[in-house]
């Protein structure tokens, strides 16, 4: 309970309902802050213990500076914690082996448990094996189990033996848009208290919610696990931008056309580790899905969150999604009783100022590489022809290809007419080359037993997804996209034979609101059947293109593309085959799987012909946003969302017929190379051991300036031949299930072995070598090891170890294992010239002691080479509860020469330094339980 010092703990009346509050109004200036400071102000006046949280930090966000730097350092401890199947696994892995270690010691198994609410939903696992047929979702499914039903089972006692933990099974939805449509709060009940939702959650895109004025973003495993088990996140007090937005947008262009239009502005500008909030008079013309569009794409455009406040639209869709009348009456009292009510005259003081006037977006895709990268539809085959040269080698670019030539036989050059095929697979000679010139082709004929022969050349839509939270949310898009395909089918236009096509929603709701609408029927023939209910295309679930076109793209090195309506469009992400990736609406992934090329203009090139044989042009087919509003009014009701999720939580027959183990601690499998016991809790003690300081210690790796956490957290394919690979060979796993780094994060038998192993890794205690590998001082020269081999030298041999790194060491995503993997190989101490914050708190987490060279100092500087051995002292003050301010390192070269430097600690907070003497915040956690 906080110590109240502003006396600002209160009640708030609703209705026949009393609810413990603490106001704002109890601290003079919190009434100027924008709206998420104002739930940071909440949430510390609510947690305040005079230790981590102290008047200070209070007065220091009342008084925010909005021009200042980021400089103050609080502690935000969120209401809830999300979770995804991939990253939530190891944080089930880490509670049940708590539960064993508190046994162990003489506590009670059942004290393991979140303290704030814990929901998982498992939406990352579906792949796209099958496609464009009635089954697709049936086969995808139980293909699904198969591959991971260890991992299920396992959830699956979580789900029954922790108190305060639910999984939404498999085939529900996507974790966002399942988020938005039932788990949200927008304010919480617990105990009495009323009090902001704040949620952070194991994926980036867990800004969704901030469309519902709820204030969260994506965090690391670790801190996710800190925050189930009560622990507060470290965070500097953020500056803040102004998004004001005016006008109304334009029909024709979607929310896709916005969040891309947004993005593009906000990268430009640079908010990097800022809060956005969106405000003005243009804010209520925006609606809710629209909203949680934009605070989606919150990663993209690099910010911590982009948070719209509570309004009278986010009462409408609490309602329209079936929260009861009592959380609306709550909602809306407790937003305006503390000031958190939208206030369109109201211009609160910003850090910065952008502006939009949704009246000018226009219809938008972004490609071929990142979400930033937009380009305006009517310039997209232009920006696609200029592209292609960098994807395709040199020397096949000709001013008239074969192609061309075969239709210029037969029409002029100056003919729009799209380049199109016949629905037996046959070139259709009636286009011309239509400004080819130049244009890099290589047609090469493929042939299927379904489609025939067609003609597969660079820029052909080889994936066609209409898939992720980002858009399966929004009905405006979902239903246009429905309404466009039937549309075209009422056209007689199909899609080109070589398309992928996938259809994956966000949530069951879609499919109710496709069918009350009579939409299902028009986009099954265009081959977009319902696939799975998860993210697929977007994380690169699309599956494996058919074999034929696969074997066509590969053996001739063709440049194909995807169109999705996702978030992320990375090279080599959707899919290993498909070289460039295209964002869009999800009307416009229809649009682009009908034509079935990149390089085509959808002004001037007809998609197709209806049967009158008259040319049929996008512009024929796109719904008016009257008809999208009319079958949005029609086919979606209250009661739908009420009966999705009335039993959200109970999953299908397979989910519930899994052999599920039972009891308070799991029975964990020895032969499982999925799911294994973390050592984290091995030969603990009630009591810490006392922290010693670091002597005798080698270096694992020298690296330099911006090594990110993707240099060091084990992802993506396991390489066979690498040290998880030999894991893997040694417990019987065959090369085609090694699976992937991400699918086997239960087991830190594979993660330890693929941690400083990614490929582009380049460890400077080697020469020019890049990957995975580092010098054993353990063999006489130093001889090149895998680094995994080497940390088990040293461990034998009780040798601690060391990794001196540059600036920015640890940006990027918060990636758990990057710190996870760090210790467990070994690593007592990482010296650096500066960390990323949230990797900085993260080792602390895992026990490891950051430091840094003196300003000015680097390892270069100091003529370090990485042959040395290190002796660190001073660490012992920690004993006394003194956190010094720096350490004595001596650093001893193979001559016996001596540099001795004052490295600065970085372990900034009380807590921070609780952690490090408990040997990491689980152990930390773990204790306190016991004692209490």
């Amino acid at each position: 309970m906080s110590i109240n010092s502003f006396g600002a703990r209160g009640t708030l009346e609703v209705g026949e309902n009393s609810y413990e509050i603490y106001r704002l109004n109890a601290v003079p200036g919190t009434e100027k802050l924008p709206y998420a400071l104002k739930v940071l102000a909440e949430n510390l006046l609510r947690t305040e213990d005079g230790a981590n949280i102290t008047t200070e930090h209070i007065n220091a966000l009342a008084n925010w500076d909005p021009s200042a730097d980021p400089s103050i350092e609080i502690q935000f401890t969120p209401a809830r914690v999300l979770m995804q199947d991939f990253t939530g696994v190891p944080c089930v892995v880490d509670l049940a082996t708590m539960r064993e270690a508190i046994t162990a010691l003489g506590g009670d198994p059942n004290k393991v448990n979140p303290l704030s609410p814990a929901e998982m939903v498992i939406d990352h696992s579906v792949i796209l094996d099958v496609f464009g047929t009635a089954n697709a979702f049936e086969k995808n499914v139980e293909l699904e189990y198969q591959r991971n039903g260890e991992r299920y089972q396992f959830l699956r006692w979580g789900q029954g033996a922790f108190d305060d933990f639910k999984v939404v099974p498999p085939g529900t939805g996507i974790v966002h848009q399942v988020n938005i449509e039932y788990l949200a709060r927008s304010i919480m009940v617990r105990d009495g208290k009323a009090y902001p939702d704040t949620c952070v959650g194991t994926d980036s895109h867990t800004t969704m919610e901030n469309g519902l004025g709820v204030l969260g973003w994506g965090v690391g495993g670790i801190e996710a696990e800190a925050a189930m088990l009560g622990q507060p996140v470290s965070m500097l007090i953020p500056r803040v931008v102004g998004f004001k937005l005016t006008g109304e947008i334009k029909p024709g262009v979607t929310a896709t056309d916005v969040v891309l239009t947004v993005t593009d502005m906000l990268r430009q500008h640079g908010v990097v580790g800022k809060f956005v909030e969106f405000y003005g008079k243009g804010v209520a013309e925006v609606p809710l899905a629209n909203r949680a569009t934009l605070g989606n794409m919150s990663p993209e455009f690099g910010s911590t969150c982009a948070i719209f406040p509570i309004d009278e639209e986010t009462i409408n869709y609490l309602r329209l999604t079936g929260r009861d009348d009592e959380q609306l009456a709550l909602v809306e009292a407790y937003a305006k009783e503390q000031g958190m009510w939208h206030d369109a005259d109201r211009e609160p003081a910003y850090s910065e100022y952008l502006e939009l006037d949704l009246g000018s977006v226009v219809p938008s895709i972004a490609g071929p590489k990142r979400p930033q990268d937009r380009i305006l539809l009517s310039e997209s085959k232009i920006a696609f022809r200029k592209d292609i040269h960098n994807y395709v080698e040199e020397g096949n670019t000709a001013e008239h290809t074969q192609l061309d030539e075969a239709v210029e036989e037969s029409f002029p050059a100056s003919d729009p007419v799209a380049l199109s095929f016949a629905d037996d697979g046959a070139v259709d000679v009636r286009s011309a080359a239509n400004g080819a010139e130049g244009r890099p082709s290589k047609p090469i004929k493929v042939t299927t037993a379904e489609h025939g022969e067609f003609i597969l050349d660079h820029g052909a839509v080889a994936v066609a997804g209409i898939t992720s939270c980002t858009n399966t949310s929004n009905p405006s898009v979902m239903i246009g996209a429905g309404l466009l395909a039937r549309n075209a089918v009422d056209k007689g236009l199909t899609s080109k034979p070589w398309v992928k096509t996938n259809m994956a929603p966000g949530s069951q709701v879609v499919t109710d609101y496709y069918e009350k609408a009579g939409l299902w029927p028009y986009l099954e023939k265009l081959g977009f059947y319902l696939g799975g209910y998860g993210c697929t295309t977007c994380i690169g679930n699309t599956g494996p293109l058919p074999e034929e076109i696969s074997a066509a793209v590969n053996d001739n090195d063709l440049s194909v593309t995807a169109v999705l309506s996702g978030n992320r469009n990375f090279e080599g992400r959707i899919s290993p085959d498909v070289k460039m990736n295209y964002l869009a609406s999800p009307p416009l992934v229809i649009a682009y799987a009908l034509a079935g090329t990149m390089d085509f203009d959808f002004e001037s090139q007809a998609l197709g012909q209806d049967t009158d044989g008259n040319d049929v042009f996008l512009k024929d087919i796109w719904p008016s946003a009257q008809e999208i509003d009319d079958t949005i009014k029609n086919a979606i009701s209250q009661d739908m969302f009420r009966n999705s999720y009335r039993d959200v939580f109970a999953g299908d027959e397979r989910w519930q017929g899994l052999s599920t183990p039972e009891g308070d601690t799991f029975e964990w499998d020895d032969k499982s190379t999925y799911v294994r016991k973390a050592p984290y809790f091995d030969g603990m003690t009630i009591d810490p051991e006392p922290v010693a300081d670091i002597t005798g210690a080698r270096v694992l790796a020298l690296l330099g300036d911006s090594v990110t956490t993707d240099h060091i957290s084990p992802a993506g394919p396991i390489k066979p031949g690498t040290p998880a690979a030999q894991y893997l060979d040694a417990n019987g796993v065959a090369r085609k299930d090694y699976n992937s780094l991400g699918s086997r994060r239960g087991n830190h038998e594979v993660m330890i072995r693929g941690t400083f192993a990614n490929i582009r890794l380049q460890n400077q205690l080697l020469d020019g070598v890049s990957g995975g590998y580092t010098r054993d001082f353990t063999q006489e020269g130093g001889p090149q090891s895998f680094i995994y081999d080497a940390s088990v030298n040293y461990k034998e041999a009780g040798i601690p170890l060391v990794v001196l790194g540059g600036k920015e060491y640890g940006s990027g995503s918060s990636r758990d294992w990057a710190a996870k993997g760090t210790v467990l190989l070994g690593v007592k101490a990482v010296i650096t010239e500066s960390f990323e914050r949230i990797h900085r708190s993260n080792l602390i987490g895992m026990g490891v002691v950051p430091l840094q060279f003196p300003a000015g100092e680097s390892a270069k500087t100091l003529g370090l080479d990485g042959t040395e051995v290190f002796d660190i002292e001073g660490i012992t003050a920690l004993n006394e509860g003194v956190t010094p301010k720096t350490l004595k390192v001596t650093a001893t070269r193979e001559n016996g020469e001596k540099v001795e430097f004052d490295a600065v600690v970085r372990i900034d907070t009380p807590g921070e330094a609780d952690y490090y003497r408990n040997g990491g915040i689980l152990q930390y956690v773990l204790r306190n339980m016991i004692k209490s």
